[in-house]
Protein backbone atom coordinates (compact mmCIF):
# COMPACT_ATOMS: atom_id res chain seq x y z
CA UNK A 1 0.00 0.00 0.00
CA UNK A 2 2.80 2.51 0.61
CA UNK A 3 4.31 2.52 -3.25
CA UNK A 4 0.94 3.08 -3.87
CA UNK A 5 0.09 5.89 -2.23
CA UNK A 6 4.15 7.62 -3.03
CA UNK A 7 3.19 6.89 -6.79
CA UNK A 8 -0.09 8.52 -6.45
CA UNK A 9 1.48 11.81 -4.67
CA UNK A 10 4.03 11.73 -7.34
CA UNK A 11 1.87 12.25 -10.17
CA UNK A 12 -1.11 14.26 -7.96
CA UNK A 13 2.12 16.36 -7.29
CA UNK A 14 2.59 17.29 -10.57
CA UNK A 15 -0.82 18.59 -10.57
CA UNK A 16 -0.71 21.00 -7.91
CA UNK A 17 2.66 22.40 -8.73
CA UNK A 18 2.08 22.78 -12.52
CA UNK A 19 -1.43 23.98 -13.20
CA UNK A 20 -3.05 24.86 -9.60
CA UNK A 21 -6.06 26.31 -10.68
CA UNK A 22 -6.77 24.64 -13.77
CA UNK A 23 -8.31 22.16 -11.38
CA UNK A 24 -11.43 23.82 -11.51
CA UNK A 25 -11.75 22.42 -15.13
CA UNK A 26 -12.28 19.36 -13.43
CA UNK A 27 -9.13 18.30 -11.27
CA UNK A 28 -6.13 16.67 -11.93
CA UNK A 29 -5.49 18.11 -15.11
CA UNK A 30 -1.73 19.00 -15.85
CA UNK A 31 0.41 15.55 -16.20
CA UNK A 32 2.39 15.06 -18.86
CA UNK A 33 1.20 12.35 -21.15
CA UNK A 34 3.57 9.79 -20.67
CA UNK A 35 2.98 9.82 -16.57
CA UNK A 36 -0.83 9.30 -16.90
CA UNK A 37 -1.75 5.75 -15.77
CA UNK A 38 -3.78 3.22 -17.64
CA UNK A 39 -6.82 3.16 -17.06
CA UNK A 40 -6.70 -0.25 -15.72
CA UNK A 41 -3.73 1.00 -13.13
CA UNK A 42 -6.05 3.64 -12.02
CA UNK A 43 -8.89 0.54 -10.99
CA UNK A 44 -6.16 -1.38 -9.68
CA UNK A 45 -4.96 1.71 -7.66
CA UNK A 46 -8.59 2.20 -6.57
CA UNK A 47 -9.37 -1.65 -5.60
CA UNK A 48 -5.94 -1.57 -3.89
CA UNK A 49 -6.88 1.25 -1.14
CA UNK A 50 -10.19 -0.12 -0.45
CA UNK A 51 -8.94 -3.32 0.53
CA UNK A 52 -6.68 -2.27 3.03
CA UNK A 53 -10.11 -1.19 4.87
CA UNK A 54 -11.98 -3.79 3.94
CA UNK A 55 -14.66 -1.76 1.50
CA UNK A 56 -16.06 -4.41 -0.60
CA UNK A 57 -16.87 -3.42 -4.41
CA UNK A 58 -20.49 -3.33 -5.91
CA UNK A 59 -21.64 -1.10 -8.77
CA UNK A 60 -25.10 0.51 -8.38
CA UNK A 61 -26.93 0.09 -11.65
CA UNK A 62 -28.82 3.39 -11.30
CA UNK A 63 -30.85 5.19 -13.90
CA UNK A 64 -28.94 6.81 -15.66
CA UNK A 65 -25.90 5.89 -14.96
CA UNK A 66 -24.12 3.11 -13.23
CA UNK A 67 -22.17 4.30 -10.07
CA UNK A 68 -19.32 2.34 -8.45
CA UNK A 69 -19.24 2.28 -4.93
CA UNK A 70 -17.52 1.03 -2.15
CA UNK A 71 -18.25 0.65 1.52
CA UNK A 72 -18.46 -2.18 4.25
CA UNK A 73 -20.39 -2.00 7.98
CA UNK A 74 -24.14 -1.78 9.03
CA UNK A 75 -25.99 0.64 11.55
CA UNK A 76 -28.04 3.49 12.45
CA UNK A 77 -25.76 6.14 10.43
CA UNK A 78 -23.99 5.95 7.30
CA UNK A 79 -20.76 7.79 5.94
CA UNK A 80 -20.91 8.28 3.07
CA UNK A 81 -17.78 10.27 0.96
CA UNK A 82 -18.58 11.21 -2.79
CA UNK A 83 -15.18 11.59 -5.64
CA UNK A 84 -14.02 14.94 -6.55
CA UNK A 85 -14.27 15.36 -10.83
CA UNK A 86 -11.18 13.03 -11.27
CA UNK A 87 -9.45 12.99 -14.62
CA UNK A 88 -11.72 15.14 -16.13
CA UNK A 89 -9.30 17.22 -18.34
CA UNK A 90 -6.10 16.80 -19.86
CA UNK A 91 -5.60 20.20 -20.16
CA UNK A 92 -7.46 23.57 -19.64
CA UNK A 93 -9.02 22.86 -23.00
CA UNK A 94 -9.07 19.68 -23.72
CA UNK A 95 -11.13 16.85 -21.97
CA UNK A 96 -10.35 13.66 -21.17
CA UNK A 97 -11.88 10.63 -22.42
CA UNK A 98 -12.20 8.60 -18.99
CA UNK A 99 -12.70 10.74 -16.19
CA UNK A 100 -11.89 7.68 -13.71
CA UNK A 101 -9.17 9.15 -11.02
CA UNK A 102 -5.64 9.15 -11.14
CA UNK A 103 -5.75 10.09 -7.68
CA UNK A 104 -9.04 9.32 -5.88
CA UNK A 105 -8.61 10.90 -2.70
CA UNK A 106 -12.34 11.10 -1.70
CA UNK A 107 -11.80 7.24 -1.55
CA UNK A 108 -8.39 7.43 0.24
CA UNK A 109 -10.28 9.55 3.49
CA UNK A 110 -12.95 6.97 3.43
CA UNK A 111 -10.22 4.38 3.78
CA UNK A 112 -9.03 6.64 6.63
CA UNK A 113 -12.69 6.94 8.54
CA UNK A 114 -12.78 3.81 11.48
CA UNK A 115 -16.87 4.79 11.04
CA UNK A 116 -18.61 1.32 11.78
CA UNK A 117 -20.67 1.99 8.17
CA UNK A 118 -18.37 3.58 5.29
CA UNK A 119 -19.13 3.71 1.84
CA UNK A 120 -17.79 5.41 -1.39
CA UNK A 121 -19.69 6.56 -3.74
CA UNK A 122 -17.50 6.95 -7.55
CA UNK A 123 -18.63 10.24 -9.74
CA UNK A 124 -21.13 8.81 -13.12
CA UNK A 125 -18.70 7.63 -15.55
CA UNK A 126 -15.66 6.92 -13.34
CA UNK A 127 -14.76 3.47 -12.82
CA UNK A 128 -17.64 2.08 -15.13
CA UNK A 129 -17.59 1.23 -18.87
CA UNK A 130 -18.29 4.37 -20.96
CA UNK A 131 -21.41 2.80 -22.71
CA UNK A 132 -23.75 4.75 -24.67
CA UNK A 133 -25.50 6.60 -21.40
CA UNK A 134 -22.09 8.87 -20.60
CA UNK A 135 -21.05 11.43 -22.45
CA UNK A 136 -18.11 14.27 -22.48
CA UNK A 137 -20.39 16.86 -20.96
CA UNK A 138 -21.45 14.31 -17.93
CA UNK A 139 -17.69 14.64 -16.28
CA UNK A 140 -17.27 18.41 -18.08
CA UNK A 141 -19.21 21.41 -18.04
CA UNK A 142 -22.37 19.54 -17.35
CA UNK A 143 -21.08 17.51 -14.18
CA UNK A 144 -23.22 19.30 -11.32
CA UNK A 145 -26.24 18.86 -14.24
CA UNK A 146 -29.43 17.56 -12.56
CA UNK A 147 -29.45 14.28 -14.33
CA UNK A 148 -25.84 13.75 -12.62
CA UNK A 149 -27.16 15.06 -8.88
CA UNK A 150 -30.27 12.78 -9.23
CA UNK A 151 -28.09 9.93 -9.81
CA UNK A 152 -26.19 10.93 -7.10
CA UNK A 153 -29.07 11.41 -4.60
CA UNK A 154 -30.83 7.65 -6.13
CA UNK A 155 -26.61 5.82 -4.81
CA UNK A 156 -27.10 7.76 -1.64
CA UNK A 157 -30.65 6.31 -1.08
CA UNK A 158 -29.26 2.74 -2.16
CA UNK A 159 -26.56 2.68 -0.18
CA UNK A 160 -28.10 4.19 2.85
CA UNK A 161 -30.85 0.89 2.40
CA UNK A 162 -27.76 -1.94 2.36
CA UNK A 163 -26.20 -0.35 5.15
CA UNK A 164 -29.64 -0.29 6.94
CA UNK A 165 -28.83 3.00 7.95
CA UNK A 166 -31.60 5.68 9.35
CA UNK A 167 -29.09 8.68 9.02
CA UNK A 168 -26.53 10.52 6.41
CA UNK A 169 -23.51 11.63 7.26
CA UNK A 170 -22.22 13.69 3.51
CA UNK A 171 -18.19 14.39 3.20
CA UNK A 172 -17.22 15.27 -0.39
CA UNK A 173 -14.25 16.19 -2.06
CA UNK A 174 -13.74 19.27 -4.70
CA UNK A 175 -16.68 18.24 -6.88
CA UNK A 176 -17.75 16.17 -4.90
CA UNK A 177 -18.25 18.53 -2.10
CA UNK A 178 -20.77 20.28 -4.57
CA UNK A 179 -22.58 17.29 -5.41
CA UNK A 180 -23.00 16.77 -1.77
CA UNK A 181 -24.33 20.05 -1.17
CA UNK A 182 -26.73 19.34 -4.45
CA UNK A 183 -27.70 16.05 -2.82
CA UNK A 184 -28.47 16.99 0.83
CA UNK A 185 -30.22 20.35 0.04
CA UNK A 186 -32.79 17.64 -1.35
CA UNK A 187 -33.20 14.82 1.20
CA UNK A 188 -34.14 15.02 4.99
CA UNK A 189 -31.92 12.50 6.26
CA UNK A 190 -28.90 14.55 6.45
CA UNK A 191 -27.07 14.37 9.99
CA UNK A 192 -23.92 16.05 8.72
CA UNK A 193 -22.35 17.33 5.67
CA UNK A 194 -18.63 18.34 5.36
CA UNK A 195 -16.56 19.30 1.97
CA UNK A 196 -13.29 19.00 1.34
CA UNK A 197 -11.55 21.78 -0.94
CA UNK A 198 -15.13 21.79 -1.71
CA UNK A 199 -16.01 23.91 -4.93
CA UNK A 200 -19.25 25.26 -3.84
CA UNK A 201 -19.39 28.41 -5.71
CA UNK A 202 -18.20 27.36 -9.28
CA UNK A 203 -19.70 30.48 -11.40
CA UNK A 204 -18.10 33.13 -9.37
CA UNK A 205 -14.57 31.31 -8.95
CA UNK A 206 -15.42 30.23 -12.66
CA UNK A 207 -15.56 34.27 -13.33
CA UNK A 208 -12.88 35.36 -11.44
CA UNK A 209 -10.31 32.82 -12.64
CA UNK A 210 -11.43 32.77 -16.30
CA UNK A 211 -12.48 29.91 -16.92
CA UNK A 212 -15.81 29.27 -19.00
CA UNK A 213 -18.97 29.04 -16.62
CA UNK A 214 -20.56 25.22 -16.48
CA UNK A 215 -23.42 25.51 -19.04
CA UNK A 216 -26.20 23.37 -17.52
CA UNK A 217 -25.07 22.49 -14.21
CA UNK A 218 -26.74 23.59 -10.57
CA UNK A 219 -24.73 26.31 -9.00
CA UNK A 220 -24.34 24.52 -4.88
CA UNK A 221 -24.39 28.11 -3.19
CA UNK A 222 -28.16 28.46 -4.45
CA UNK A 223 -28.93 26.18 -2.49
CA UNK A 224 -27.42 26.67 0.40
CA UNK A 225 -30.15 28.51 2.48
CA UNK A 226 -31.80 25.68 2.58
CA UNK A 227 -29.51 23.88 4.25
CA UNK A 228 -29.07 25.90 7.18
CA UNK A 229 -30.38 23.66 9.88
CA UNK A 230 -27.43 20.56 8.89
CA UNK A 231 -25.01 20.64 11.06
CA UNK A 232 -21.91 21.12 8.57
CA UNK A 233 -18.38 22.18 8.11
CA UNK A 234 -16.41 23.14 5.31
CA UNK A 235 -12.75 22.61 4.87
CA UNK A 236 -10.32 24.16 2.48
CA UNK A 237 -6.45 24.05 2.64
CA UNK A 238 -4.40 26.67 3.23
CA UNK A 239 -1.61 25.61 0.40
CA UNK A 240 -4.62 24.95 -1.92
CA UNK A 241 -4.27 27.93 -5.38
CA UNK A 242 -7.74 26.08 -6.86
CA UNK A 243 -10.20 26.69 -4.26
CA UNK A 244 -9.61 29.54 -2.10
CA UNK A 245 -10.77 30.05 1.71
CA UNK A 246 -13.48 32.59 0.69
CA UNK A 247 -15.21 29.82 -1.48
CA UNK A 248 -16.41 28.08 1.66
CA UNK A 249 -16.50 30.83 3.70
CA UNK A 250 -19.47 32.53 0.71
CA UNK A 251 -21.05 29.40 1.06
CA UNK A 252 -21.34 29.45 4.81
CA UNK A 253 -22.08 33.41 4.69
CA UNK A 254 -24.86 32.59 2.01
CA UNK A 255 -27.15 30.52 4.87
CA UNK A 256 -27.43 33.14 7.13
CA UNK A 257 -26.91 34.37 10.66
CA UNK A 258 -27.79 31.62 12.81
CA UNK A 259 -26.95 28.60 10.36
CA UNK A 260 -25.29 25.52 12.15
CA UNK A 261 -22.32 26.30 9.47
CA UNK A 262 -18.63 26.75 9.59
CA UNK A 263 -15.74 27.24 7.08
CA UNK A 264 -12.26 26.45 8.32
CA UNK A 265 -8.55 25.78 6.69
CA UNK A 266 -6.07 22.80 7.27
CA UNK A 267 -2.50 22.61 6.28
CA UNK A 268 -3.11 20.65 3.20
CA UNK A 269 -3.00 21.46 -0.85
CA UNK A 270 -5.56 20.56 -2.79
CA UNK A 271 -4.63 16.84 -2.78
CA UNK A 272 -2.02 16.51 -0.20
CA UNK A 273 -2.44 16.20 3.56
CA UNK A 274 -5.66 15.30 3.99
CA UNK A 275 -5.53 12.02 3.99
CA UNK A 276 -3.03 12.89 7.47
CA UNK A 277 -4.91 14.90 9.10
CA UNK A 278 -8.58 13.50 8.24
CA UNK A 279 -9.03 11.08 11.08
CA UNK A 280 -8.51 14.17 13.73
CA UNK A 281 -10.72 16.17 11.47
CA UNK A 282 -13.34 14.18 12.31
CA UNK A 283 -12.82 13.86 15.57
CA UNK A 284 -14.08 18.10 15.71
CA UNK A 285 -16.93 18.60 16.80
CA UNK A 286 -19.61 20.14 14.50
CA UNK A 287 -21.43 23.67 15.02
CA UNK A 288 -24.11 22.66 16.59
Amino acid sequence: MAWVKTWLRQRAGAVVAVLGAAALAGCATGLMRDTIPALEDRHAAAARIAQTADLEPSILALSPFAIQSYGRGAGEDVTIYIEGDGFAWVSRRQPSTNPTPINPLALRLAAADSSASVAYLARPCQYVPLDGTCRQRDWTHGRFAEAVVLAMDRAVSAVKAGAGAQRVHLVGFSGGGAVAALVAARRDDIASLRTVAGYLDHVRLNREAGFSPLAGSLDPISVAPSLAGVPQVHFSGTRDPAIPAWVAESFVAAQGDGACAAAATVDASHHDGWVEAWPALLTQPLPC
